[in-house]
């Protein structure tokens, strides 16, 4: 149903569907996997869940704009995609016709020249109930007012027998949309979400809606977005608070699940507290392995090459892919020149051998004689960019000829200095490391090593011990460390997070208690790595505010304070 355009103000409940029941209301929360602009894939998705919970639950509640998939972008700017997605709409509903359980649905809607970010009812065929998005996101990854209209107060949903307060996803970060559903006499709200994974975010969800319940004591049901998409990660985590204000349901994180909850048990003020057991190593390590899985699904890939180095990046960066895609689609190159020390070649071979990757070695020494006959005076900085130059031509050179995906390894403390070769060890189609820090590489390399899976292959360690144990070096040149350039890394993140994360000034970082002439020379060569981030990889998003999307700097720049 649809609110007519010429009221001023909506009205405060929407007719109920047809089927009215008595007993409790079964609802199902759908934490699906949607594609943006697969159409057809994401209708099948829909359909199957439809089917598969078909008598066994009055309402499937999915996520938001989980049709078209999230963030859509400019594909909403395309007046043929809209009209696309209208018609996979009528087509959804026509499917469901025969169904006695209903849906809720995100989806676009366009209505009087408008386009809102919507959710709808479908039940017994007929298209039910649009209830339109309040709060329009534009801070972050967000750029909604850029496509979407936001809409008035939204009305209450009368459905079955129980009143519905439906928001999406932003409206449930502010405490009105809630209070004025509840003075329409709602009785469960239900919000429907495509909320990206960063860190400290599921407590944040948590809060919020313990925040919400306090203010209305209401239950309420979270259903959120599950999947990568570019650059983002959503993780899922959907959850439901009962009506004595406690998580009383949760269900899986960066995986799609279904969980059935009952009207009346929902309602209920027994204590049932469902903890979150993940820790922050597993979940930015869970985060980076769905974003590289989807980002290879979704663009239609499946191989990966990786330049395996016996460091701690590339060793923590192949593990993630054989979780991602399996051991059998990775592919490891060991490049060494005459600066790779003996240990570095045991520790990549031992590191294959434990993820179960296929291994091989291509010294890069002939090479590099070859183009010093051509240019005989290359030295320093220049020469250790050669050897990383030619590692990458041997890594794309073999894409090309397998169709495998090449995985660069730069955490975000070199990329956030330009500690990184353009052309050479940034090559490849997506990097799961990007937006982890050093100091977290080696924390979330500790968990994974102290996983049941680990002690139970009886490896000591996926990760060898000897790479977490020997000083990181990019060995381009005789006894190099990381710290010839670059202060220690525990120094280094910290004063990294003050000028990324907490957006500090360089004074402001200094009167944290860091050495003055230190803070200059990281701001310095943070704002001079600009160009290289730009044309870096895309990589997952871990943090509040990444290098790409969170963090938006002009290359040109002239202010230095």
């Amino acid at each position: 149903m649809t609110i007519p355009s010429n009221s001023s103000r909506p009205p405060s409940v929407l007719p109920s569907s047809v089927l009215q029941c008595a007993k409790p209301l079964r609802l199902t929360l759908a934490q699906i996997n949607s594609s943006v602009g697969d159409l057809i894939g994401n209708c099948a998705k829909i359909k199957s869940a439809w089917g598969r919970f078909e008598g066994q639950t009055d309402l499937l509640i999915f996520p938001e704009l989980a049709l078209i998939g999230y963030p859509a972008q400019d594909l909403l700017l395309n007046a043929g995609f809209l009209d696309e997605a209208e018609k996979a709409l009528h087509d959804l509903a026509s499917y469901g016709r025969n169904y006695s359980c209903a849906i809720l649905l995100g989806t676009p809607h366009q209505k009087d020249g408008e386009l809102y970010n919507s959710a709808v009812i479908l039940d017994r065929g007929e298209i039910l109930h649009h209830c339109h998005k309040q709060y329009l996101p534009n801070y972050g990854v967000f750029d909604e007012k850029r496509y979407f209209t936001a809409a008035e107060k939204q009305p209450i949903i009368g459905f079955r027998g129980t009143k519905l307060g439906v928001m999406i996803c932003e409206d449930f970060w502010y405490a009105e949309p809630a209070q004025y559903l509840k003075s329409c006499g709602a009785e469960i709200l239900i919000g429907i979400h495509a909320s990206p994974f960063e860190k400290d975010k599921i407590t944040q969800r948590q809060n919020i809606a313990q925040q919400r319940f306090s203010e209305n004591q209401l239950p309420i049901i979270y259903v959120n977005q599950v999947g990568g998409q570019d650059s983002l990660v959503f993780d899922g985590h959907s959850f439901a608070v009962n009506a004595a204000g406690q998580i009383s349901h949760r269900l899986k994180g960066f995986d799609e699940d279904f969980l059935t909850i009952r009207s009346d048990e929902l309602l209920q003020t027994a204590s049932h507290e469902a903890p979150l057991e993940e820790q922050p190593e597993s979940l930015a390590y869970n985060a980076a392995c769905l974003g590289l899985r989807d980002y290879l699904k979704k663009s239609g890939q499946s191989g990966v090459l990786i330049g395996l180095s016996g460091g701690v990046d590339s060793a923590l960066a192949a593990a993630i892919a054989v979780d991602a895609v399996g051991a059998y689609n990775v592919h490891a190159i060991m490049m060494p020149s005459r600066f790779t020390a003996q240990q570095s070649l045991d520790d990549a071979a031992l590191c294959a051998q434990n993820l179960g990757i296929s291994y091989e070695i291509i010294p890069i020494e002939t090479l590099m004689q070859s183009f010093m006959t051509l240019e005989p005076n290359t030295q320093g900085l220049a020469h250790e960019n050669l050897q990383s130059r030619l590692r990458g031509l041997i890594l794309m050179t073999r894409s090309n000829m397998t169709g495998a995906m090449v995985v660069t390894t730069g955490n975000k403390s070199e990329m956030a200095m330009g500690y990184a070769t353009l052309y050479g060890d940034m090559c490849g189609g997506y990097n799961p490391l990007k937006d982890i820090y050093k100091t977290e590489i080696y924390r979330i390399c500790d968990w994974l090593n102290q996983t049941q899976a680990a002690q139970s292959a009886g490896l000591g360690g996926i990760i060898p011990q000897s790479i977490l144990d020997r000083p990181p070096s990019a060995e381009l040149r005789d006894n190099q460390t990381d710290q010839d350039s670059l202060p220690p890394y525990e120094i280094l993140d910290e004063i990294l997070h003050h000028l990324i994360e907490k957006n500090l000034s360089i004074s402001a970082t200094i009167a944290r208690g860091y050495d003055g002439d230190m803070v200059k020379k990281i701001a310095t060569l943070l704002k001079r790595a600009e160009y290289k981030r730009q044309q870096s990889a895309p990589g997952p998003k871990i943090s509040r505010r990444d290098l790409k999307s969170g963090r938006r700097y002009p290359i040109c720049n002239g202010y230095n304070s």
